[in-house]
C-alpha cells in the first residue's frame, strides 16, 4: 500500500494561507494537533505538580517549612488553574468535530488565526471578548 503521510502545516504556513484557507482541512489537523499537545503536556503536568506536592521533605528550620508550605500553595493554584483548562480543550476539539472551532460564539465571525495560536482555546474573537470584559468591568463597580 502506498500511504501519503499528511503534511501538518507549520505556524509560519498558517499565517502565510490565505483568508479562504481559513479553517479549511488542513488548518483544523494542525489546531487538532495542537490541541492534543496540551491536553497531554496539561494532564503531565498537573501529575507532575501532585507527585512534587506528595513528596515527603525533611525540613531544617522553620524558613525551610515556610517556604515548601509557599511552594505548596503555589502548586496548589496552578493544579488548579490547570484543571480548568481541561475541558475548555475538550470543548475546543468538540467544536473542531462539528466545525464550530476557529469561529466566535457570539458573532459568528473568525477568531483569526494569530489569536488562535497564541490561545487556541479561544471561544470569542478579540473583539467581542473585549466587549464582554469591558462590560463586565462595568457591572463589577
Amino acid at each position: 500500500m502506498n500511504e501519503e503521510k499528511k503534511h501538518v502545516m507549520t505556524e509560519e504556513e498558517i499565517l502565510a494561507a490565505p483568508e479562504a484557507d481559513y479553517m479549511n482541512e488542513a488548518q483544523l489537523a494542525f489546531f487538532e494537533n495542537r490541541l492534543f499537545e496540551r491536553y497531554e503536556s496539561t494532564l503531565a503536568h498537573i501529575e507532575r505538580a501532585k507527585e512534587e506536592m506528595i513528596a515527603p521533605m525533611e525540613f531544617s528550620d522553620e524558613s525551610d517549612r515556610a517556604s515548601s508550605e509557599e511552594q505548596s500553595a503555589i502548586a496548589l493554584r496552578i493544579i488548579d488553574r490547570e484543571q480548568k483548562l481541561l475541558p475548555k480543550i475538550q470543548q475546543s476539539l468538540a467544536r473542531l468535530r462539528t466545525g464550530e472551532y476557529g469561529y466566535c460564539l457570539e458573532s459568528g465571525e473568525p477568531i483569526g488565526i494569530p489569536r488562535l495560536l497564541a490561545r487556541p482555546t479561544a471561544e470569542y474573537s478579540a473583539e467581542v471578548k473585549a466587549q464582554m470584559e469591558s462590560k463586565e468591568h462595568w457591572y463589577k463597580h
